[in-house]
């Protein structure tokens, strides 16, 4: 493990090894919950024509999915503290196989909200505790460079699940999608028992056994610091959600993108995140991860405003909006590591804890963006954009009032270590 804190200056960091295998299975488990959201974003509109319901109705499955995922992390992330981090995935798993198979068998729309509600509460789990892994096994600095590469892994989900949820939509129906989720889920189960071996410390086990959950949400609410980080990522993933729910609508049905290249567009902007997300590994040797949120956050306000500017005046139609939320995007691959980081090592006997805190609540504000995103009725691209803008503005605001006080950005020489 990396034995450098959040200021410790840049010649004192040496990169830990993070061992390939693990980074792909917490890669994995940290994308499959996501990846049902972008597989089944292409069927919406067929999902709403089986049921005979208009397409808002049908965003609610995505809407209900998005509070799953934030009301399960808080019973998972306590849970892992306590009893470790297997139990609480394996679990999990099982629950969303079972919930796929409910999402399946669906006979109608209410039913289909329902069953993707506790699908939600299952997948969570993989997206949660694997945060808390990384930080169980890594510092500070390397543990932003490892959820890099869990960006990796895990940015193959939105550039390849819109495409194979348009095949499988185009060979099967929409149902079919949901098949192929149970499947992977079980799959998902057998890869955790067999290969993810338990990282929870024996302090973060004496912290879990010694308070009640609620106590220690209560405490960590109480560091500012934090809440900043929390707000910030909440806020930043609300954009991400606000483009995720009102890109099927505004590609295919404002402008007459087919759904099987729905895929292609979609992906493309996943590639973008990615990629910026490794230029951060590489980043990370020379700049904390405050740091580097410090400098790209202003960089994506920019951008934030030329897409909302295009939408509002119609300038260059389509590609005015897509070209600045491409590179919107990319800096998201910078930011979402770094302030994910920055907040788990805040407290780092309460892992698990604090990564429920982080995921709840980057779902739930991401719940409500989507779906004031999909409850404004417009003929062009200004609700998305302005949600998106809002969003970032907000995140902005929470990053440099609490989380990023001056004294956080400047590095100083090497001090304690930080587990």
């Amino acid at each position: 493990m990396s034995q450098v804190s959040s200021a410790a200056g840049p010649q004192a960091f040496k990169p830990a090894k993070a061992p390939v295998g693990l980074v792909v299975l917490l890669g994995v488990l940290t994308a499959y919950a996501p990846l049902s959201i972008d597989m089944y974003l292409p069927s919406l509109p067929a999902i709403g024509r089986a049921f005979h319901a208009s397409p808002d109705a049908a965003q609610a499955t995505l809407a209900s999915f998005l509070a799953g995922l934030a009301l399960g992390q808080l019973v998972y992330g306590p849970a892992s503290d306590r009893w470790g981090r297997r139990g609480p995935i394996l679990i999990g798993a099982a629950l969303y196989a079972a919930a796929s198979i409910a999402c399946a068998l669906a006979p109608s729309l209410p039913a289909l909200i329902v069953a993707r509600f506790v699908q939600a509460l299952g997948g969570c789990a993989g997206t949660v505790v694997a945060r808390a892994v990384v930080r169980d096994r890594f510092g500070h600095r390397d543990s932003a460079r490892v959820l890099s590469l869990l960006m990796l892994v895990m940015g193959l989900a939105p550039i390849l699940a819109p495409l194979a949820g348009g095949a499988l939509l185009g060979f099967g129906g929409w149902r079919t999608i949901f098949w192929v989720l149970t499947v992977l889920g079980s799959l998902i189960a057998v890869a955790a028992f067999f290969a993810l071996p338990e990282s929870r410390s024996a302090e973060t086990a004496a912290q879990a056994r010694g308070e009640h959950p609620a106590r220690a949400y209560l405490e960590l609410l109480r560091q500012p610091q934090l809440v900043g980080f929390v707000l910030a990522g909440a806020l930043n993933s609300a954009a991400l959600f606000a483009y995720v729910s009102g890109s099927p609508g505004l590609l295919i049905g404002l402008y007459g993108v087919k759904p099987a290249d729905f895929g292609w567009i979609f992906g493309a902007n996943a590639f973008g995140m990615v990629a910026m997300s490794q230029l951060n590994g590489r980043l990370l040797h020379t700049r904390t991860p405050e740091q580097i949120v410090a400098l790209v956050r202003p960089v994506s306000l920019v951008f934030a405003v030329l897409m909302a500017g295009a939408a509002a005046t119609g300038f260059a139609g389509m590609w005015g909006v897509l070209v600045p939320l491409f590179f919107l995007m990319g800096t998201f691959g910078l930011i979402g590591p770094n302030t994910i980081a920055g907040g788990l090592n805040i407290d780092p006997r309460r892992a698990g804890s604090v990564s429920a805190l982080m995921g709840a609540a980057q779902f739930a504000v991401g719940a409500v963006a989507s779906g004031v995103t999909g409850a404004i009725h417009a003929r062009s691209a200004l609700p998305m954009s302005a949600v998106i803008l809002a969003c970032i503005v907000a995140s902005t605001v929470a990053l440099y009032t609490m989380a990023l006080p001056p004294k956080a950005r400047t590095p100083r020489g090497p001090s304690a270590p930080a587990r």
